[in-house]
């Protein structure tokens, strides 16, 4: 399916029906179980292609749907981890949460997310992105009891990763996204083998490949955090020249309502760059004008041709009412400076 220019996609997840979970609550437990659950999920599913191709959304997501937690979603699967007995951690420099314990080598005895993979290809006709984990926020997200190396750890995600990502672009989906929070926090370790993981997670997939870096869902422990970063939030100054570098073809971040330069994205040279024009902490809803104003900004640093309008991160907490008029939005402002640029 031919693209548009600027064409607009998202961060990878949508609020879920408050039928299949808690509404506006990350991580909600499912209220349902067995087949009810699968038949739920896809239901689900249908509806987030159906929100987003309405608003006018050109690559389309499944909206994480089958999924209660964007890494924890696929990290249950694998064997070697422990999901009973949790270990109480600090995360991402910025809150404790309860979290698995690697306990022996982590193998994935079968694919994760195939069957889901099939259903979504054969719903729509849209081009597809499919978000994973990336390997560092994998690693920050649980506790390692076996490698004792956050680099083994990782690069033994990298490779599992790696299956899945193949058997998916195999399946039909035109851009493999991996979620990296973490890369804005541990910026040695971005540089010392954060890079190198995320490459092998991506290593020799026919698809795109992209890379979502952003500063977190509207939680509290987020905000919060972002009252530390000062005026100016600089922290993709020091991933962004390491990326520009790297066999990803993608970077997906945030500018919508924040503080980030963004004469940073020319450090981005040669990516598609998929510019967050609508801010997921607030319920506020963004006018097509406003979303139009963050695009041009943006183009004044990444050729029109590069540039993807995008959200800042994932919508899960928002209510779906606001989250199906801000993509209208991000269509609507997109379609502004589309019709400017002739």
């Amino acid at each position: 399916m031919a693209l548009p220019l600027l064409p607009t996609t998202i961060a990878g997840s949508l609020p879920k029906p408050a039928w299949l979970a808690e509404p506006k609550k990350l991580w909600a437990p499912w209220k349902l179980e067995g087949e009810a659950l699968v038949e739920g999920k896809r239901d689900a599913v249908r509806l987030a292609l159906s929100m987003q191709e309405k608003a006018g959304i050109d690559i389309v997501t499944d909206g994480e749907q089958t999924r209660r937690h964007f890494v924890n979603g696929y990290m249950e699967k694998l064997e070697g981890i422990d999901f009973k007995n949790l270990k109480t951690v600090h995360i991402r420099n910025r809150y404790d949460a309860d979290v698995p314990r690697v306990v022996a080598p982590v193998r994935r005895p079968k694919p994760v997310h195939s069957e889901d993979v099939k259903f979504l290809r054969s719903a729509t006709t849209h081009a597809l992105k499919f978000t994973l984990p990336g390997p560092m926020t994998m690693v920050d997200t649980l506790y390692d009891e076996y490698y004792g190396s956050r680099e083994k750890l990782a690069m033994a995600f990298a490779g599992i990763l790696n299956q899945e990502a193949t058997e998916l672009a195999a399946l039909g989906v035109d851009v493999i996204q991996f979620d990296e929070p973490a890369f804005n926090v541990y910026f040695d370790e971005v540089r010392d083998w954060g890079i190198a993981a995320l490459e092998r997670a991506a290593q020799g997939l026919k698809c795109k490949t992209a890379v979502h870096i952003c500063y977190g869902y509207g939680i509290k422990a987020n905000i919060d955090w972002k009252k530390t970063l000062g005026s100016e939030w600089r922290q993709y100054e020091n991933i962004f020249p390491l990326l520009a570098g790297s066999a990803i073809d993608q970077v997906s971040l945030e500018c919508a309502n924040s503080r980030v330069p963004l004469e940073l994205m020319a450090l981005l040279e040669g990516k598609d760059v998929l510019v967050g024009a609508i801010d997921v902490a607030t319920d506020s809803v963004e006018t097509p004008e406003q979303v139009a104003a963050t695009i041009r900004a943006a183009m004044k640093h990444v050729p029109a041709s590069r540039i993807q309008a995008c959200t800042n991160c994932g919508m899960v907490p928002l209510g779906r009412e606001i989250a199906r008029a801000k993509l209208e939005a991000l269509a609507a402002g997109a379609a502004i400076v589309r019709r400017e640029i002739g």
